[in-house]
């Protein structure tokens, strides 16, 4: 091997690399638990919405990331639809610092995986026969930012949107 191929291959071997591995919807449900009759039940539908983010290592430099989107729609405090939903990614983070991997995890895949959540979200509720939520935009460097803030201070808990 020349001393110019064996430079490029330990460069190649130090480098840092962040890339997506696979995408995927790994959960999706919607139940109505009080059809037909809540058809009938007039009134505006309230909505609550939770986000929350999971991740784990599944080996040396291969991550999971699960974006989880819970939607609870009611009229009169009777439910019309309940939507739970698990957007998810493989991503590879190699030869990054040991400090910058929750932040990629908690901020950099999140943002990328969001956006297939909130289409299928929409989309199902959509064939659903009810009119589309759109999930809203989630700044996820603020929300790891106010998570960092408690966790700091000796307590803290995953990240839950308020609706």
């Amino acid at each position: 091997m020349s001393e110019n191929t064996q430079n490029i291959a330990q460069n190649d071997a130090t480098n840092p690399v962040f890339q997506i591995q696979r995408l995927y919807l790994k959960d999706i449900s919607l139940e109505q638990p009080n059809a037909p009759a809540i058809f009938l039940t007039p009134g505006e539908p309230t909505v609550q919405i939770q986000v929350d983010i999971q991740y784990g290592q599944l080996n040396d430099s291969l991550y999971e990331v699960i974006v989880v989107g819970n939607i609870t729609t009611k009229v009169e405090d009777k439910v019309l639809f309940l939507v739970e939903a698990q957007q998810a990614g493989i991503f590879e983070l190699k030869n990054i610092p040991a400090e910058q991997i929750e932040p990629m995890l908690a901020i950099a895949c999140p943002s990328i995986i969001y956006p297939y959540l909130r289409s299928n979200i929409a989309d199902l509720i959509g064939r659903a026969g009810f009119q589309p939520i759109h999930l809203a935009e989630i700044n996820f460097h603020q929300l790891y930012e106010e998570k960092m803030k408690p966790a700091a201070q000796g307590t803290g808990s995953g990240i839950i949107l308020p609706h």
